[in-house]
């Protein structure tokens, strides 16, 4: 069999397929649980790779990669072809590509720092030019083109899937991620964004939060004051789980499949049927213990109701900010895409009652993994890659950078009155009227949704479906003369850290916070823990 293999280079997790060359069967996927990088978002890994360089970044990529193909059964001399989609940041970082360019806004502070913009079209090059894949010496690696250096192959794959270049129709579409890219098309103009919505889009930052995977409650409905959980089987398929009173946990009907997590669709869910029910009324739950109990031990909390609100009020705000930067109205975008795993495994109809769709939207298909379905065309025809390079030059296009984006702000500001302070819908409208922002009004009644794909993978292969919880990413160094104190493992929210008697560190960098926490760094009473210190293990 010739073999090939596509990948998604998510920034909450990598999808992966071995893909039979001549028949263009996919035999078997992989997927992570995380990025191998620390952090969890796209920020904290460009931070990382900045601060602590570019080879450790690369190489905790490239390990990540390595640990998949293994997974996937794929020797280094069988493999002859090898594809990868993603934001500019994770296609970059597995390159070795610098990124300087990617992290500054702006052309004066690129002047100011000497930042070459790197080139980011479609190329082939050979593996083995990557450093960590010597022994593919047989193998070519595709990679599509960026839009724009700062708009990637991914929101490349999310505007050409959603159809957007062809239609003149007012259209918007967001993949529901860490990243939340988006794109809304007006006048011939395509907007693009890309708001931090934060993990808990992808069941992170939430106490029993998962992404989407084997035994992870997706979605939740009452059935009179109970509350039935689905959760995803085996194969990925919506199973119905227990019914449980969500004030006690008291189980009244057992389902057909156990639970381990909750996934950012399941929390988007329970969202809407607890506020629908009044068991949410912002920003409090109102049971004795301020926590909804769910399936085998799984809660949810007010501390993960505030993490979810921020994650919705960031893509509001986002869409928001598309239509001010477009000149128009949210009640003119009547059709929406919706993409990325959370995107397909969202019930788009409660998606669409909290928000996260546009309330005058009256047409919402839901596309499926964008990037992951051109990593995969372009590994079978090498002419599609240069239809996508020619794609990305002609598509007219503004992108609206968010971090400096006076509208994003204002909205965000009001997003987080709303969801985290209780500030009232009404209120809500009122304040965006008079910061004149384009207007949210109440839900539309009427809603198409054209569900494309039933899961965001929609072919495993014959192989199936093999989940890498974990990812086996290492950063390790001796620290010399190290007092034993363990103060370092205690201070550790993740438990991502362990030390040995000689002094020897190891971090399980998908485990680790990065830049947000580096407790460690802090609790080290000697000042001998220095991360620039640190090494990839096994690269």
């Amino acid at each position: 069999m010739r073999t090939g293999v596509a990948i998604d280079l998510g920034t909450s997790g990598f999808r992966a397929q071995k893909i039979d060359l001549e028949s263009g069967e996919i035999k078997k996927t992989v997927i992570t649980l995380r990025n191998p990088l620390p952090g969890a978002n796209v920020m904290d890994h460009l931070d990382f790779a900045i601060h602590y360089g570019l080879d450790k970044a690369h190489g905790l990529s490239a390990t990540a990669v390595k640990n998949i193909l293994t997974e996937l059964g794929v020797e280094p001399e069988e493999m002859e072809k090898f594809s990868i989609c993603g934001n500019p940041i994770q296609l970059s970082i597995f390159q070795g590509i610098p990124i300087e360019d990617l992290a500054y806004a702006g052309e004066r502070k690129k002047q100011k720092y000497h930042i070459e913009e790197q080139n980011r079209d479609s190329r082939v090059v050979p593996l083995a030019e990557i450093v960590g894949f010597e022994d593919f010496k047989n193998c070519k690696l595709f990679v599509p083109p960026a839009i724009k250096h700062e708009v990637g192959a991914d929101a490349l794959a999310l505007i050409v899937k959603a159809g957007m270049v062809e239609s003149d129709e007012v259209a918007i579409a967001t993949d529901y991620g860490t990243n939340a890219e988006m794109a809304l098309k007006s006048n011939g103009i395509i907007y693009t964004g890309s708001a931090a919505a934060g993990p808990a889009l992808e069941g992170q930052e939430i106490e029993y939060g998962s992404i989407a995977s084997p035994h992870t409650i997706c979605d939740v409905e009452f059935e009179g004051e109970n509350l039935r959980c689905y959760v995803l089987d085996r194969d990925m398929k919506t199973t119905m789980g227990d019914l449980v009173n969500p004030k006690t946990g008291e189980v009244v009907e057992k389902g057909e499949v156990t639970a381990k997590g909750i996934t950012g669709t399941g929390v988007i869910a329970l969202i809407e049927a607890g506020m629908r029910n009044k068991l949410i009324v912002l920003p409090k739950i109102q049971t004795p213990e301020k926590i909804i109990y769910l399936q085998n031990g799984i809660k949810f909390t007010e501390k993960d109701l505030i993490a979810a609100g921020r994650a919705i009020g960031a893509l509001r705000a986002g869409h928001i900010t598309l239509c001010a930067a477009a000149g128009i109205e949210m009640e003119d975008l009547k059709v929406a895409h919706m993409s990325g795993a959370a995107g397909t495994y969202m019930d788009a109809a409660k998606a669409h009652q909290v928000g996260m769709i546009p309330y005058n939207a009256n047409y919402v298909s839901q596309i499926g993994n964008t990037s992951l379905t051109v990593a995969r065309e372009i590994l079978l025809s090498e002419d599609r890659l240069w239809e996508l390079q020619a794609i990305a030059k002609e598509i007219v296009g503004t992108h609206v950078m968010f971090a400096t984006s006076e509208a994003f702000k204002e909205a965000y500001l009001l997003e987080l009155a709303y969801w985290n302070e209780g500030m009232a819908f009404k209120m809500l409208q009122k304040f965006l009227k008079k910061k004149k922002l384009p207007m949210i009004s109440e839900p539309s009644t009427i809603l198409k949704i054209d569900r494309q794909v039933e899961r965001d993978i929609p072919e495993l292969g014959e192989e199936g479906l093999e989940v890498l919880e974990k990812v086996g990413t290492y950063l390790t160094m001796v620290i010399e003369d190290c007092q034993g104190c363990k103060k370092c493992v205690k201070v550790c929210p993740n438990g991502a850290l362990r030390t040995e008697d000689s002094g020897l560190v190891k971090i399980r960098t998908d485990l680790c916070d990065g830049a947000n926490c580096q407790r460690c760094l802090h609790a080290c009473p000697d000042d001998r823990f220095k991360w620039e210190n640190l090494t990839v293990a096994g690269l």
